[in-house]
């Protein structure tokens, strides 16, 4: 027995009048819904991986160009030191000399430039000895854990320590006072 076909050459759908096929239909229906469902969460985990992945490297992109001149900036660091301290050495009498005051000026812009580049000084002296801020060089008398003496500046690049400070840290023991003796 040929089945007929519509005018259009496709086959018209069986009609259904048996109640276990009425079963058979719905378990297909239940079984495409769940499918699709599963599915459908599948791409919405997807695309939240998707939405991390990119949130994550734009977040990975903007560190590497923030610290991009870290290495450059600690390879500067001790030229700064270096005219921190021949500027300390010059004597009073000379200090109002055009010279002097011409490399008073440039070491200002030299801070200025580094500061604008997001660097800071970390205090030290008087502040409670921090080993994520501060490289212990030696113990001094005075007051224990704290920072006597700095003996090289530190230096942060935003919230990073570029280079710790040098330091002389209290070890609790105070000066005895001249002239008193036990």
């Amino acid at each position: 027995m040929a089945e007929e076909k519509d005018n259009q050459g496709v086959e018209p759908e069986p009609e259904v009048t048996d109640t276990e096929d009425i079963e058979v239909l719905r378990e297909a229906l239940t079984e495409a819904k769940t499918q699709a469902e599963s599915h459908l969460d599948s791409w919405k985990r997807s695309q939240a991986d998707f939405v991390n992945y990119k949130r994550r490297s734009e977040q990975e992109r903007d560190e590497a160009r923030q610290f991009a001149n870290a290495v450059l900036i600690c390879n500067l660091l001790p030229v700064l030191d270096d005219l921190e301290r021949a500027l300390s050495s010059v004597p009073k009498e000379l200090a109002k000399l055009p010279w002097v005051e011409g490399i008073k000026l440039i070491e200002h812009k030299f801070n200025s430039i580094l500061e604008s580049q997001g660097v800071t000084l970390i205090k030290a002296k008087g502040k409670p000895f921090d080993p994520n801020l501060h490289e212990a060089a030696m113990c001094s008398q005075g007051k224990e854990g704290i920072v006597i003496k700095e003996m090289e500046k530190g230096y942060m690049l935003r919230d990073r320590v570029i280079r710790p400070a040098m330091v002389s840290v209290g070890n609790g023991a105070t000066a005895k006072e001249p002239g008193k003796h036990k």
